[in-house]
């Protein structure tokens, strides 16, 4: 083997186990990146009856198809929260190039340590642990119109408004009466 042929070999080794870890770790905060079907996200936004500037926060955002969506064909304002650097840098260049810059932002970090005071819909496509784990922080920060639509995985508190069980798709109310926030 040459040195440049070794030298390619242990960069594609390093490279992959980079990508491993960083798709293994957004796996181990809340769920692994699955992208969604554009067909979905769009049910999954109307059903939650997103309405024009609302907010809506997408809880691992991944490559932004539900903010980008929530902003371009619903004009809401959209907040994703990424924790993989790769997926979150990504969405930053998509939403720069795509103009959306006052209407979605994303923000880099793990969705648990961040306010969701001011959402009116909160989109989650994550794992039944990770939903177990959020339901008591949804029901201590969300404002009592907020709508929480979960793909594939439920919440056993918070009240169901409707749903599509052919498609895995749920869409759940608020119990928090008391806390209501404006900012965004």
């Amino acid at each position: 083997m040459t040195t440049l042929v070794r030298l390619i070999v242990v960069s594609l080794i390093i490279i992959g186990i980079i990508l491993l870890v960083l798709f293994t770790w957004s796996h181990i905060k809340g769920a692994p990146w699955i992208p969604t079907r554009m067909k979905k996200v769009r049910k999954m936004l109307s059903l939650a009856d997103l309405q024009p500037d609302e907010v809506v926060y997408d809880l691992g955002c991944g490559d932004g198809r539900f903010i980008v969506t929530a902003a371009r064909r619903f004009d809401a304002k959209a907040v994703g929260i990424e924790i993989n650097i790769l997926l979150y840098l990504w969405c930053q260049f998509l939403i720069t190039i795509l103009g959306l810059r006052r209407r979605v932002k994303v923000v880099y970090g793990n969705f648990f340590k961040h306010d969701l005071s001011n959402a009116d819909v909160v989109i989650c496509f994550l794992l039944q642990e990770t939903n177990d784990k959020l339901e008591e922080k949804l029901i201590q920060e969300l404002k009592p119109t907020a709508r929480v639509v979960s793909k594939s995985f439920i919440f056993h508190r918070l009240p169901v408004v409707s749903e599509d069980t052919d498609k895995g798709i749920y869409v759940y109310g608020s119990l928090n009466k008391t806390n209501y926030s404006t900012a965004f």
